[in-house]
């Protein structure tokens, strides 16, 4: 039988197990491939953490900003510029001002602005209008710019109907790599910008991550994970470096009235190359991880410590055996699965039947610990505990 059917069929069986120790609804022990030297969790593993609940927030219209989502950060909502200063290395007041609409507006000549606030990785989300009332051409026209850790240039510019170098085009990373679309809503209507940003990463001058950008505007990919080549900068190519952890995120004074409203931002998790779990990660971390992991299985499994029905503490055990091969832990097993069937066989056969389901739990976790080297093929209880299943016909269908 493949490795799938088999892992499936345990599964089947395994979704049974006691509600106590592991809710069906998050998975079932014993189901999936084991956890490897790149990946510290087991594939449709019930001991991964769940997803945290957030609230969607709603979507904007050109008239209307849309309502956050519930872990969103707020930068600017209308009202004022408390968590915004100019950009000059004692900070300060800004000349930008809060129009009448509840929109944040450049005063031409006052600087760029900059959040008080510093961060890194994150989903951020800007909407900006470009001036009703059209002047200039090309790069003079509704231009702006925004920067995440002020480094990193996502282009603002009114391309309506107004062509210029591809790589300085509005959702452009400046100087670096052109939008793939231009749908650019009419000057003086607000256009949605949503950009995924990761910093580059460098360890001991090494490059483990060089960062990215994912950019969406109105709803259209427009940079669908671009390379960042370090801080972009103007008639420079950019060159590749480190960057700090964390930094402002700054609009650009190009001169022109340019609004913003409906600033926030969300943080992403870690990389794996920083210590998430997000992919695979160094044989080292994966280790450590489910080192820890066991450790928490096992922890749990003392709480279920019931000597009345023993069986969900000897299977969670048996589990933590998925994440780490603990002496200590398999001569437990041994001993509680021991006694476990040392007791069912002494059961008179009208009572025998009752523990059918039980039995065959154990058995199936015996099997996919063998199956995946977990424990020796060989290991005796589990050819014993397997024969009595046999012996019984309750491995027949």
């Amino acid at each position: 039988m493949k490795v799938s059917l088999m892992l499936a069929a345990f599964g089947a069986v395994l979704a049974m197990a006691s509600a106590s120790y592991a809710a069906a609804s998050t998975g079932s022990p014993f189901y999936g491939d084991p956890p490897d030297d790149q990946h510290p969790w087991a594939i449709h593993d019930q001991n991964r953490p769940q997803p945290k609940v957030v609230t969607p927030g709603t979507f904007s219209t050109p008239q209307q900003p849309g309502k956050p989502p519930s872990d969103a950060i707020i930068l600017f909502d209308g009202k004022d510029l408390l968590k915004w200063e100019a950009d000059k290395p004692e900070g300060g007041p800004t000349k930008w001002i809060v129009n009448k609409d509840g929109a944040m507006e450049c005063t031409p000549g006052s600087g760029y602005i900059r959040t008080k606030e510093k961060f890194g990785d994150c989903q951020l989300h800007i909407e900006w209008a470009a001036p009703k009332d059209v002047k200039g051409d090309s790069q003079g026209r509704g231009n702006s710019g925004i920067f995440p850790m002020g480094l990193f240039e996502v282009q603002v510019l009114d391309n309506f109907n107004n062509p210029t170098y591809a790589d300085g085009f509005a959702a452009s990373v400046y100087g670096v790599n052109p939008p793939a679309a231009n749908p650019l809503r009419a000057p003086g209507e607000f256009q949605v910008v949503d950009i995924i940003f990761r910093r580059p990463i460098y360890k001991d001058g090494k490059c483990l991550d060089p960062g990215y950008m994912t950019v969406f505007i109105n709803g259209v990919l427009v940079q669908d994970h671009a390379q960042l080549e370090g801080p972009t900068g103007h008639m420079k190519r950019t060159k590749p470096g480190p960057v700090a952890d964390k930094g402002p995120l700054k609009f650009q004074d190009h001169g022109n009235p340019v609004r913003f409203r409906n600033v926030w931002y969300r943080e992403l998790p870690l990389r794996a190359v920083e210590g998430g779990t997000d992919g695979p990660i160094s044989a080292e971390a994966t280790t450590a991880k489910r080192k820890e992991i066991a450790a928490t299985v096992r922890q749990d499994a003392a709480k279920l410590k019931d000597p009345a029905s023993p069986l969900p503490e000897l299977l969670r055990l048996m589990e933590s055996l998925v994440y780490e091969k603990d002496e200590p832990t398999v001569q437990k097993v041994q001993q509680m699965a021991e006694q476990y069937i040392a007791g069912v066989k002494k059961l008179p056969a009208d009572k025998l039947g009752a523990k059918k389901d039980d039995v065959k739990r154990l058995n199936a976790a015996f099997q996919y610990l063998t199956k995946f080297n977990l424990l020796p093929a060989t290991f005796a209880l589990k050819v014993e505990i397997e024969n009595f299943v046999k012996e019984q016909g309750w491995d027949k269908k």
